[in-house]
């Protein structure tokens, strides 16, 4: 079978016995995705507030909350799905289309988890459980309802991203810049549009039905907002390091972070213009020079707040 192959039959059930149906849980889980959630420390890092005596035990609330709660809906997605994971090329082998998770199963567990994940950020404050609360709610809207709505499906997911970086203000007090709030969502809406197109990209390779919004898209289109998005992330990180050289009297590093922020999109921008390009964690973990880059651009941007 070639790589542009599809198989049409579905996938053998596997038998459920309770180490099968952990461990499938755990898998639905997705915590390889946790890594989005290190999002909760853009805005105290940013501020300048990361070394700040208590803030360590506030956001590692806000991350493990936020754990929780995308585990939760992942749950959820994955068992509201189920019929249509099966027909996908790669889907069908989750847990939950491939038979060893019961619905009714993964649902009972990601409702445990959202109320544990609220219950949680009380520890920190009132406005993560806002932000928290909000989260979960847009993205239950996602689940069942929005997901198959063009535009909204791309806005809702880059809300996720943003709502995560809002989330560490929310969960340490710290009042967040309009910039910070710019560069976050186009930031977002960068990836999750990029997300969309290598979607597309594979869709035309292996003739599979990736995802129903994909119908009410054009690469073109697609390629517009990601290029837009990109645009602007790039202009208001700009103006705000700008603003940061200012505020901290530093200008020097905080101009020369710009340089490693801009060929990291557009590193970015090459991974998911090969139409290979998954999930945005996916990218970064298998990108070295997109991981150096990262690294020379968090370093002059410490050195622009922190000296």
């Amino acid at each position: 079978m070639t790589s542009t192959d599809v198989p049409t039959e579905q996938a053998v059930p596997q038998p459920r016995t309770p180490v099968a149906v952990a461990r499938g849980v755990v898998r639905t889980m997705r915590p390889r995705q946790w890594v989005k959630n290190v999002l909760v420390l853009a805005a105290p890092f940013a501020s300048g507030d990361l070394l700040r005596d208590g803030i360590v035990l506030e956001l590692a609330v806000a991350f493990v909350a936020f754990s929780i709660a995308a585990s939760g809906i992942y749950l959820i997605n994955d068992a509201n799905d189920v019929a249509a994971d099966r027909a996908h090329p790669t889907k069908r082998n989750r847990p939950i289309a491939a038979g060893i998770v019961p619905p009714g199963l993964a649902m009972a567990v990601a409702v445990v988890l959202l109320l544990g994940a609220l219950a949680l950020s009380v520890l920190a404050s009132i406005q993560l459980v806002v932000v928290l609360a909000v989260y979960i709610a847009v993205q239950l809207a996602y689940c069942f309802w929005l997901k198959h709505q063009a535009v909204l499906d791309i806005c809702i997911v880059a809300s996720g991203f943003l709502l995560r970086a809002i989330a560490g203000g929310a969960a340490t007090d710290i009042v967040l810049s309009q910039w910070f709030l710019l560069v976050a969502g186009f930031g977002s809406l960068f990836m999750v549009a990029g997300k969309r197109y290598a979607e597309m990209m594979l869709a035309e390779r292996t003739g599979a039905k990736i995802r129903k919004s994909l119908e009410s898209y054009s690469a073109s289109y697609l390629r517009f907002v990601w290029a837009l998005s990109a645009t602007v992330s790039i202009t208001t990180y700009s103006l705000w390091a700008f603003d940061i050289g200012v505020v901290r009297h530093n200008q020097l590093w905080s101009v020369i972070s710009i340089v490693p922020f801009v060929i990291a999109v557009l590193r970015y921008s090459v991974d998911v213009d090969s139409g290979n390009g998954g999930e945005p964690e996916e990218i970064a973990l298998g990108d070295r020079v997109l991981q150096v880059l990262a690294l020379v651009w968090v370093a002059t941007l410490t050195l622009a707040v922190y000296s």
